[in-house]
């Protein structure tokens, strides 16, 4: 059982406009992140930037479909990214929908081969911050969801 399952937190009808629109802001986000070379994609080398450059983290994706569900250690590195995110003031949320995931950010860049998609670590270019209005929307949805307590909201991807 996951902790999502435990607390039962999908998100209420009355909010779907809102959560439609945290959609349509990850979308965006992770577009201009990717063009300003800001992505970070896979467990292990988000684990690796949080520990080298954990200032310049500003928002973290965790992705899961449902082949994922039995995956024990994806679970555990999930708990333990949440934990480390929340303990660091970096919001998190989850998309349950790997495959958009995959259409939206696609092949890495190096190598063209796809990428681990079950951690998206998005990050400020310069030390001045990012100011941009997808990541805006999104830590307002994050903040307001914390205080339904719903710590790591699901998002739906648009189509």
């Amino acid at each position: 059982m996951t902790l999502k399952k435990l607390h039962g937190q999908e998100p209420v009808p009355k909010s779907h406009d809102r959560v439609q629109g945290a959609g349509k802001a990850l979308h965006e986000l992770l577009l201009s992140a990717q063009r300003c070379s800001c992505l970070t994609a896979g467990i292990y080398e988000s684990a690796k930037l949080m520990n080298v450059d954990l200032d310049n983290v500003a928002f973290c994706v965790l992705a899961t479909d449902e082949e994922d569900e039995g995956d024990i250690a994806l679970q555990i590195h999930f708990t333990l990214i949440q934990a480390f995110c929340c303990g660091n003031d970096i919001d998190v949320v989850c998309v349950n929908d790997v495959p958009k995931l995959a259409a939206i950010v696609g092949p890495s860049e190096e190598s063209g081969e796809p990428r681990d998609l079950h951690c998206i670590l998005i990050t400020n270019p310069n030390k001045d911050g990012w100011k941009d209005p997808g990541l805006e929307k999104l830590n307002k949805f994050c903040e307001e969801r914390r205080n339904v307590n719903d710590w790591v909201p699901t998002i739906t991807l648009p189509e």
